[in-house]
């Protein structure tokens, strides 16, 4: 058994203690750097799948696909990390990272490194996925098989549904008022649009949490492109008397435009109640892909120690890895739902403000399509 001893301050005090017989062993501590680089190097790489599943997000062969993705980008880093770790380590440091709330410490533990190490494969393994994945798996796709997907559901001409949920963070060291938002708690916003799949189609990342949804939205290149006609296809439909362009669908802190339906509110009839429902089974997609989000990337739900520059890559980079996992068909398990529930309870998200200002041609647009959907006649 390794073996070590006490030392005092005093020169030559250990020597005396040997003779005298007064020594006390002591077993070694537990050194992780050396113990713990057998769960890489002898034993995750024999797991099976539904144990890479578990504690990875992700298949092995899924793994090895990112891996082999992100390699011309993380191979020049090489020479920044201590041990000068494979990119396959590095990859896994920072899945597991992402996917449990485990400290720094507690993930370099696992695999034999410090730390800092952990923190750097974070980031770099981050930034490595949004320079080369984001474009290629945050993207609009198919226009016409996501308004067909929408249309099974219910909703006729729709491009896709957009939301913003809070990222628990630590109390930034400025502007720290900016980041309480209306629960009280700082946090910073993502907002994204996903399809019919709860695929994200279009992410926006870093805002503070007091900013209100509709400035987010505005300040962001979806909003002029919608804005402009020039995001999605020049594809309308007529609905009663009125042309309808493909339109996102929003809640109440959105607000009405031609291109963008919210639901009614205040006392409704019968006609509004069934567009509400309409509108919000379909809006449930992109609830559901938050919640898929933060279920499988826990880091997202509890208050991260990330600086304000780095949180929104992470969070970008978390968004790619959901969208390769669905379009893996990747098994989101059992029990993850629950775990990020618990981890999320102190940290409610917060109601935003309802907007009412509205364009007089949404107006029209949304009246028709009440109608047509009462009448059965955008029923698919």
């Amino acid at each position: 058994m390794d073996m070590e001893f006490y030392r005092t301050a005093v020169p030559g005090a250990l020597e005396i203690m040997l003779l005298m017989g007064q020594v006390i062993a002591v077993e070694r501590r537990f050194w992780a750097r050396e113990t713990s680089t057998d769960l890489w190097d002898r034993i995750v790489l024999q797991w099976d799948d539904s144990q890479w599943l578990r504690n990875f997000r992700m298949r092995k062969g899924t793994f090895l696909e990112l891996c082999d993705l992100l390699s011309p980008a993380l191979k020049r880093q090489n020479t920044k990390m201590r041990a000068a770790l494979t990119v396959e380590k590095r990859v896994v440091i920072a899945l597991w990272k992402l996917a449990t709330p485990d400290s720094y410490r507690s993930v370099g533990n696992q695999f034999g490194v410090g730390k800092s190490t952990v923190g750097a494969a974070v980031m770099q393994v981050a930034k490595a996925i949004t320079q080369v994945l984001l474009r290629k798996l945050v993207t609009l796709g198919d226009v016409q098989v996501i308004v067909d997907g929408f249309a099974a559901m219910g909703f006729p001409n729709c491009g896709g549904a957009i939301d913003g949920t809070h990222i628990p963070i630590l109390a930034p060291a400025h502007q720290g008022t900016q980041y309480i938002n209306r629960k009280g708690y700082f946090s910073m916003v993502l907002q994204a649009l996903v399809d019919h799949k709860g695929r994200f189609t279009n992410i926006n990342a870093g805002w503070p949490g007091r900013v209100h949804d509709v400035r987010v939205f505005r300040n962001t290149t979806l909003f002029k492109g919608l804005q402009q006609g020039t995001y999605f296809p020049d594809q309308k439909i007529t609905v009663g008397d009125v042309e309808m362009p493909i339109v996102i669908l929003g809640d109440p802190a959105y607000p009405l435009m031609p291109w963008l339906m919210k639901p009614y509110t205040g006392s409704l009839d019968r006609s509004q109640e069934l567009f509400n429902y309409r509108l919000s089974k379909c809006r449930m997609v992109v609830k559901c892909a938050f919640g898929r989000l933060k279920g499988r990337w826990r880091l997202l739900l509890t208050r991260s120690d990330l600086s304000q520059r780095n949180l929104p890559i992470v969070i970008s980079a978390c968004c790619v890895l959901h969208n390769l996992c669905e379009s893996k068909g990747e098994t989101f398990m059992a029990g993850w739902e629950a775990e990020a529930n618990r981890l999320a309870a102190d940290y409610a998200q917060p109601d935003t403000r309802a907007i009412r200002r509205a364009h007089q041609e949404a107006l029209c647009i949304r009246e028709a399509l009440k109608t047509s959907l009462m009448s059965g006649q955008a029923t698919v």
